[in-house]
C-alpha cells in the first residue's frame, strides 16, 4: 500500500510477526486450530508483503492480479469451510478485502484512490466499518474476566501455541493491520 515509509515498515513487521506466530500455531494438537492458524498465517504474510512501502519496492504489474487469484482462492476456501463454523466468515471477509485491495492496486498502482471522486468508496467504507467493529470486539474479548483466577494455572499447563488469548491477540493485530491498510486505499 502506498503510505509513509515508517508506518509501512511497522505494519510489515506486525503482520510478518503475526504470520510467523500463526505458523507456529499450526503445530497445535487441535485440528480446527491448525486450520484456522494456516488461514491466518496466509493472511499475515500476505498483508506484510502488501504493506511494503512503495518507496522501498515497486512490484511488477503481475503481482496484484496474482494476489487477487491467491486471496480469491482463500475466500472460496473460507466460504466452503464456513459451513462448519462462523469464525470462517471472518476469514472470508478478510480474504475478500485482500482481493479488493489487490484490484485497487491493479487499476492504480501509484495512487491511493483509483475512483476519481472525492471521499471514501462505498466498499472501502463498509470494510473499514467491519474491521473497526471487529477490532473493538476482539479487544474486549482480551480483557480479563473477573473470577478467572484459576485460569492462570490452566494456561500454564497449555502449550504456548494452544493458548486462546494469544490467538485472539493475533487476530486483533491482523484486524488493526487491515484497518491501517484500508485507510490507504
Amino acid at each position: 500500500m502506498h503510505g509513509p515509509a515508517s508506518p509501512g515498515w511497522l505494519l510489515v513487521a506486525l503482520c510478518a510477526a503475526t504470520g510467523a506466530y500463526c505458523l507456529l500455531r499450526m503445530r497445535s494438537s487441535d485440528e480446527t486450530q491448525r486450520r484456522a492458524a494456516g488461514d491466518e498465517a496466509l493472511m499475515g504474510f500476505g498483508m506484510a508483503v502488501m504493506a511494503v512501502p512503495g518507496s522501498a519496492f515497486t512490484p511488477p504489474a503481475w503481482v496484484w492480479p496474482a494476489y487477487a487469484v491467491v486471496f480469491g482462492g482463500a475466500a472460496l476456501r473460507a466460504l466452503w469451510v464456513a459451513r462448519s463454523g462462523t469464525h470462517h466468515l471472518h476469514h472470508l471477509v478478510g480474504a475478500a478485502a485482500m482481493v479488493y485491495m489487490a484490484a485497487v492496486m491493479t487499476s492504480s498502482p501509484t495512487a491511493g484512490h483509483a475512483h476519481g471522486g472525492s471521499g471514501v468508496p462505498l466498499l472501502t467504507g463498509g470494510l473499514l466499518l467491519y474491521f473497526a467493529a471487529y477490532v473493538l470486539v476482539s479487544g474486549v474479548r482480551l480483557l480479563p474476566v473477573a473470577g478467572a483466577a484459576g485460569s492462570a494455572a490452566t494456561a500454564s499447563a497449555q502449550a504456548w501455541g494452544d493458548r486462546p488469548e494469544l490467538a485472539r491477540a493475533c487476530r486483533l493485530s491482523m484486524g488493526i493491520g487491515m484497518l491501517a491498510m484500508l485507510l490507504t486505499v
